[in-house]
């Protein structure tokens, strides 16, 4: 089993001929979001993967394993909710309208020009279809929105928490894995008064 415990950012500083000959790896969301995790390549090589605290993996990243050998990360296609405003209703407030009552509910959600995508979850597809929007089951690569101070901000729009959909314990999780600095920053006062069960 090789062992990984480095991560660069869409390759960065990599010569595509590299990237062209290095083995893959297909990971959906849920393990994406984890600093630790077991995988097999393209190649067929077991992967032990130990990253720092707080590590997101996106697709398009390229894992290091011990013997130097380079491994890119493809998104791999999962059940996912697509959130499209209603073209004969809706206006163009309305996917941003969403994306504040799903942001709200700390619910990860990768953000596009013209739709909205979140992990499927019944409850908040009757929500948005109430608010006149079009949701749509797919299977597609999920990449969510990173948050101004979760890791990997900088380096790709998605979303650097760990969320499930058991929000009480998916909160904990969320901050206890995305975050190592104190919490003094307005988002999460706000949070601590926004007067929301979850």
């Amino acid at each position: 089993m090789l062992t990984v415990s480095r991560l660069l950012p869409q390759g960065q500083g990599l010569a595509p001929v590299l990237l062209r000959r290095a083995a893959s790896v297909a990971l959906d969301w849920g393990v994406r979001q984890k600093s630790r995790f077991a995988a097999t390549d393209s190649a067929g090589r077991a992967l032990a993967v130990f990253l720092p605290r707080g590590s997101v993996v996106r697709g398009g990243d390229v894992l290091v394993a011990e013997d130097g050998s380079l491994v890119r990360v493809l998104a791999a296609p999962q059940p996912v909710l697509r959130i499209t405003p209603c073209l004969a209703h809706g206006t163009p407030l309305d996917l941003l309208r969403a994306a504040y009552h799903l942001g709200n509910r700390h619910v990860p959600v990768e953000l596009r020009p013209d739709y909205l995508q979140i992990e499927p979850d019944p409850v908040l597809a009757q929500m948005l279809r109430a608010m006149h929007l079009i949701v749509q089951e797919r299977n597609e690569a999920f990449e969510p929105e990173a948050g101004a101070y979760g890791h990997g901000a900088a380096h790709a729009a998605g979303h650097g928490h760990s969320h499930e959909h058991s929000h009480d314990q998916a909160h904990a999780q969320d901050h206890d894995q995305a975050h190592d600095h104190p919490h003094g920053h307005g988002r999460d006062a706000a949070h601590a008064n926004d007067g929301h069960a979850h």
